[in-house]
């Protein structure tokens, strides 16, 4: 372990509860020294996923077992948070975060403005709208937490080494054979230098602000931007030691007791990043106090908390905080074997240290964590991250942005654009709104579709800003005859326009052109290539040459690591295709079970050319045979352009993904829009997938599938194969489905709207007993209640599940929502769905909804 501070001891800790008996830390200083020591120490449980709520609240109860086994305080103050809303829009969000917590069964409970002032009576509520109170939340003295970790950590056999520098780390074949140490003869030492090296197998960096440097000594990037935060403390004033943490996000400041005054802390909206060739060089750095840049956070507090005008501040904590460029934890294993990272903890890292310990011991011990972390998962970044000037500039913005409401689909702007397909600026040309997905540039959807098809009516006035929010803010949620002034309620409606809506009916009616360019792209080739990949996945991959395979990785508990499909293109040549943000994870996990993997992603474009009339469109511009089968792929020409055609689909209607060389993608873009325009086909973007592909149960990975779903659970037995070794079957035997198993009766192809997925009747299961829960389309009576994800579901008045994932059905015209519920359910019954605050009745339905039969994928249009 390198590191001293609350990830590296708790780590450490939790090795070796799981047993491992030769754990060594090393810190440069002495314990918290780092960045921990400094920390405001708020612990705030309910965080916008599930997995950071989780861990936090492991946190929490951690805390009674140290205390227990080292006999010494972890510091902890379990005096319950208020986290205020200001706001109709904070309220929103405050309903919203409410209904997550019920799923998450954490005790909350939603107040009104005088009832906080009532629980604080110090706070000035006058413009206090709403409330939340978390009697779990807290806060915790960081040096004390760290202390009894370690302690905790030394009585199961942990060593201990302070004032130890890491000179070096030692790189062999790829994988981290040893670190190199010093002591004495640096920090103004003026005795000898003692230098030595210890072999290890198995190293983590949790160097905090540092671990950036530490991580170069290996070559690896662990993309971590040091940014100055502060907070300071008041005298005292007879503030009570009970007094509750506030957070009041509208007006970016925190606040507690410490010492009988008021510890506050704000984000600024003008961050500094910390400029230092070896960061966290000295014990206990701090800053120069800038007041000014912290005025607005001390106004807001005076006016929150009007006794403040009347003390004085007797200190100024201006530290070094470990941001990151998304604003989550940097966990995992690097690009070097054995090499480690748990940094980049964003402020909030103490709240979580018991989680990151429990989930980094699990994740090295065992191969896999207990929850899905792949959010923080340190491979959710592709090369460009290696970029210091995108990372900063993304980190400032995460940091500048904390306390903002963060609306789904909202797109932030920061560092882009920065990777583009070959047909971008024909999407720019067409007044596209875009996302962004790994540094992708990717369209959500074509402004110049939002009049419905044959209208001879103008588009709507207002091309959408970037961000993908559009300035249309016509219609009044209900429908006219073409359906195009749909609109949901709420949040969902916030970021909408009417353009998905003919995007989606157009693919139904002619077609559409989709841009996948983004797809992760693997290559698997060689002798061992076959034998390898039959063991790395749950499906059959020994098929024919040409054959396209939908299929899993699953971890040792019969999880599912990854979804994607593997197209056989040599008897040992495999392409395999996965989601956007997946392709650093997916190939570190298939080298992890011995396989070459060469990522080739930026070698091809790839469009999604699906609908009734996709082949006279393409028929009109290649002279092959396209009448070849579902789920095969074959050479062919497109104009003058050499494509491989995929008949496989994201979005239930007949079609091709079309791959070229990168060169030939504008070309290939520019010869299927002049084909398919006299057809009725229209570009169109990832929400118009989303959509689609929900109508037709397509799952997608990290939402509705994830490391802590089995197939059986997610309605994917007819990918498992049965008579075959692979990796989780022994996990898988005592999980299944059966051939009841329900869903559509096609295989989807390797879209993504972030991923790739799928449902389809079951060919058999393996031996054992019917999972307790399984994965159900429900259908929202009211059509404007639209799901996001994480809304609670209850049945019978009592919580049962949460959304994993939902949208508007444009084809059915119908409010859809995923959910796992206990298998006994079936199609009829109901439950009700808490979409921000408004509980809606919901039914549950056989799936898939549209084209049960799946006749418009399989078959030839007529």
């Amino acid at each position: 372990m390198i590191g001293g501070g609350v990830a590296g001891c708790s780590v450490a800790y939790h090795l070796a509860r799981l047993g491992w008996t030769e754990v060594l830390l090393v810190e440069r200083h002495e314990l918290t020294e780092g960045t921990t020591w400094h920390s405001a120490g708020f612990v705030g449980q309910l965080r916008s996923t599930v997995t950071q709520t989780k861990m936090i609240m492991y946190s929490a109860g951690l805390y009674p077992e140290l205390a227990e086994l080292t006999g010494l305080d972890p510091g902890w103050h379990g005096v319950g948070g208020l986290r205020l809303a200001t706001t109709p829009e904070r309220v929103q969000e405050s309903l919203r975060l409410a209904g997550a917590a019920e799923t998450y069964g954490l005790d909350l409970e939603m107040l009104s403005g005088a009832e906080a002032g009532r629980r604080l009576p110090l706070l000035n509520v006058e413009d206090v709208r709403a409330a939340l109170w978390l009697p779990g939340d807290g806060w915790l003295d960081p040096a004390l937490l760290a202390r009894a970790l370690a302690a905790g950590a030394q009585k199961l056999g942990v060593r201990i080494l302070t004032g130890t520098r890491v000179t070096g780390l030692d790189v062999v074949g790829g994988a981290i054979t040893g670190v190199r140490l010093a002591r004495g003869g640096g920090d103004g030492d003026a005795g000898e230098t003692e230098e030595w090296s210890v072999q290890a197998e198995t190293v983590v960096i949790a160097a905090g602000a540092a671990s950036g440097r530490v991580g170069r000594l290996a070559g690896v990037d662990v993309p971590v931007v040091p940014i100055k935060h502060q907070y300071v403390v008041t005298e005292p004033f007879e503030v009570s030691s009970f007094m509750p943490t506030v957070r009041d996000p509208d007006n970016i400041v925190y606040f507690r007791e410490e010492d009988g005054g008021i510890l506050v802390g704000g984000y600024i909206r003008d961050p500094e990043i910390w400029d230092a060739r070896e960061p966290l060089e000295e014990p206990r750095t701090l800053f120069s106090p800038n007041m000014p840049k912290f005025q607005e956070s001390w106004d807001s507090a005076v006016r929150r908390v009007p006794g403040l005008a009347r003390t004085e501040i007797v200190k100024v904590v201006h530290g070094p905080e470990a941001f990151t460029p998304d604003g989550e934890f940097l966990l995992g294993e690097t690009p070097v074997r054995g090499l480690w990272a748990a940094a980049g903890f964003c402020v909030h890292g103490l709240a979580a240290a018991g989680g990151v310990g429990k989930v980094m011991a699990e994740w090295i011990v065992d191969g896999s964590p207990e929850y899905d972390v792949f959010a923080m998962d340190l491979r959710r970044f592709s090369g460009h991250a290696r970029s210091a000037s995108w990372a900063r500039a993304r980190a400032l913005d995460a940091y500048s942005t904390y306390y903002d409401i963060v609306y789904p689909g909202e797109e932030r702007t920061a560092a882009r654009p920065l990777r583009r397909s070959p047909a971008w600026v024909r999407h720019v040309e067409l007044g596209a709104a875009f996302g962004e997905k790994s540094g992708w540039e990717r369209v959500n959807w074509f402004e110049s579709n939002a009049r419905p098809a044959g209208s001879g009516a103008p588009a709507r006035e207002g091309v959408p800003a970037r961000d993908g929010v559009s300035t249309w803010e016509g219609g009044d949620g209900r429908e006219d005859g073409d359906g195009s002034e749909y609109r949901p309620e709420g949040w969902a409606g916030r970021v909408w326009s009417p353009a998905v809506r003919q995007e989606c009916l157009a693919t139904r009616d002619a077609a559409g052109l989709f841009d996948q360019s983004s797809f992760s792209k693997l290559e698997v080739a060689g002798p061992g290539a076959l034998e390898g990949l039959q063991r790395a996945c749950a499906g059959r991959i020994d098929r024919p040459v040409g054959s396209v395979v939908y299929t899993q990785l699953l971890n040792a508990r019969g999880g599912i690591e990854a979804d994607l499909t593997v197209t056989r293109l040599a008897e040992d040549r495999f392409r395999l295709v996965t989601g956007t943000a997946f392709g650093v994870h997916d190939a570190a996990w298939l080298r992890g079970q011995g396989l070459d993997v060469r990522d080739v992603t930026s070698a091809h474009a790839c469009y999604c050319l699906w609908g009734p009339r996709a082949l006279d469109i393409l028929g009109s511009v290649c002279p092959d045979d396209l009448t070849f089968g579902y789920l095969r792929a074959r050479e062919i020409s497109v104009g003058n352009v050499p494509v491989l055609a995929q008949r496989v689909t994201f979005v239930g209607e007949f079609g091709w993904e079309l791959y070229c060389p990168a060169e030939y993608g504008l070309t290939l873009w520019d010869t299927l829009m002049e084909a398919g325009t006299p057809f009725g086909m229209r570009p169109a973007g990832y929400r118009a997938i989303d959509s689609m592909r929900l109508e037709k149960g397509y799952r997608v990975w990290g939402l509705d599938i994830t490391p802590e779903t089995t197939p059986y659970e997610a309605g994917l037995g007819f990918a498992v194969a049965r008579d075959k070794d692979f990796l989780g079957r022994a996990a898988l035997e005592g999980d299944r489905r059966g051939p009841s198993d329900t869903g559509a009766t096609d295989v989807p192809g390797a879209a993504d709207t972030g991923d790739t997925a799928g449902t389809a009747s079951a060919s058999g299961a393996l031996a054992g007993a019917a999972p307790a829960r399984r994965l159900f389309c429900l259908v929202l009576d009211d059509p404007r209640q639209v799901c996001l994800g994480g809304e609670p579901v209850r049945s019978g008045g009592l919580p049962v599940s949460r959304v994993t994932s939902g949208g508007y059905g444009h084809r059915v015209g119908r409010s859809i929502a995923y959910a796992y519920l206990p298998a006994s359910t079936a199609p009829g019954d109901k439950v009700e769905v808490g979409v921000t605050g408004v509980w809606t009745g919901a039914a549950v339905v056989a799936e898939p909804l549209y084209d049960p039969s799946s006749e418009r994928i399989r078959h030839l249009p007529s």
